[in-house]
C-alpha cells in the first residue's frame, strides 16, 4: 500500500499519479486533500508521512507545488526520509542509497510524464543494504534522535 497526500498546488499531479497506480495495480490511500481549496502541506504531510512510520503503507507520495514545502514538514516526523526530486537519477538513487520512504514532487514544476517517470522508479528500486548506506542512515536517525 503507498500512501498519498497533497495540498491544493499538488491535487491535479496527485490525482494523474492515482490514475496511474491503478493501471500498475498498486494499492494506495490518499489522504487528502480532496479539493482546489486553500489547504496547509504540512497537514497532509504528517497524515501521509504517520502512515509510513507506523506501517499502514509501505511507502508515500507527496505533491505540491514544488514538493519543497510538503518535504520539509514530512521531514520533521520521525522516521521519514522524504525527498524531493525532479530526475530520474535522484529518485532511483535516493532509494538505492538512503532508503527514502517518500518521495516529493512539484505539480507546477514537472508535467505529469516526468511525474509518473520518478513514481515508477521509485516505487520500484530498492534500498541496496549495502553497510555504507546502512551506516550513513544510522547516522541520519542519530541525528533525528539526538535533536
Amino acid at each position: 500500500m503507498i500512501a498519498l497526500g497533497s495540498d491544493h498546488a499538488g491535487l491535479e499531479l496527485k490525482n494523474a499519479i492515482k490514475l496511474h497506480l491503478d493501471e500498475r495495480k498498486i494499492d494506495y490511500k490518499d489522504y487528502g486533500t480532496y479539493t482546489t481549496d486553500s489547504a496547509d502541506y504540512a497537514v497532509y504531510a504528517e497524515k501521509t508521512a504517520r502512515a509510513v512510520v507506523n506501517g499502514e503503507c509501505r511507502l508515500g507520495l507527496l505533491f505540491c507545488g514544488t514538493g519543497v514545502g510538503i518535504s520539509m514538514a514530512a521531514n520533521k516526523v520521525r522516521g521519514i526520509r522524504a525527498c524531493c526530486c525532479s530526475d530520474k537519477f535522484s529518485a532511483e538513487m535516493t532509494r538505492l542509497h538512503n532508503d527514502a520512504n517518500i518521495l516529493c514532487l512539484g505539480g507546477r514544476v514537472i508535467d505529469v510524464e516526468k511525474a509518473i517517470e520518478l513514481v515508477d522508479v521509485f516505487l520500484d528500486t530498492e534500498f541496496s543494504n549495502d553497510e555504507r548506506h546502512i551506516r550513513r542512515i544510522a547516522q541520519i536517525t542519530d541525528l533525528e534522535n539526538r535533536f
